[in-house]
């Protein structure tokens, strides 16, 4: 017979089965405030997953990003990647920091990734849709907004943002 699981892998087991549960929860929340709850929930649900040193250095690169040192925050989101490279959240953060820098294409790439580690990561869906437009291609910004939207359906101001996309990318149908 194979053996137990360890606690470690049992504990993300039931990570994985939470964060089910919540994104079903986003999906079918009544309104945004019931919303924020469940996503707040799904960002500590995620931060559970980073290993101590890496939670660390997140937060530093968060304060470097918002005191506009890109540079030192992506020293410190390298280093998280390269202290845990499956960690989607991290990869979101430095695609945050990679745009900032006004490195579009490196963000886009990071983007991807969380994605491919998270594919329900709404914020990366976000954050590659404006990047998709910004670029010229209203129809792909189109297509990832609605994933993002599909996922968070309260998100606020998501509906003003679909229609506005939608009209770039099909023309106006007033």
């Amino acid at each position: 017979p194979a053996p137990p699981p360890s606690p470690a892998a049992r504990t993300a087991e039931a990570r994985r089965a939470e964060l089910d549960r919540a994104f079903e929860a986003l999906r079918s929340a009544p309104d945004e405030a019931g919303a924020a709850l469940v996503e707040a929930r799904i960002k500590a649900l995620w931060a559970q997953g980073a290993s101590p040193s890496v939670t660390l250095l997140l937060r530093r690169g968060v304060r470097n990003v918002e005191a506009q040192m890109p540079a030192e925050a992506l020293e410190d989101f390298d280093a998280a990647i390269t202290l845990q490279p499956d960690f989607a959240d991290a990869w979101f953060l430095r695609a945050q920091a990679y745009a900032r820098a006004g490195d579009n294409a490196a963000a886009a790439r990071d983007l991807q990734e969380a994605l491919r580690l998270e594919p329900r990561h709404w914020m990366a869906l976000l954050s590659l849709a404006l990047l998709q437009d910004e670029a010229g291609n209203a129809t792909g910004a189109l297509r990832t907004l609605e994933a993002a939207m599909a996922l968070n359906p309260r998100m606020p101001g998501g509906q003003d943002r679909l229609k506005e996309q939608r009209r770039k990318a099909e023309g106006d149908t007033t």
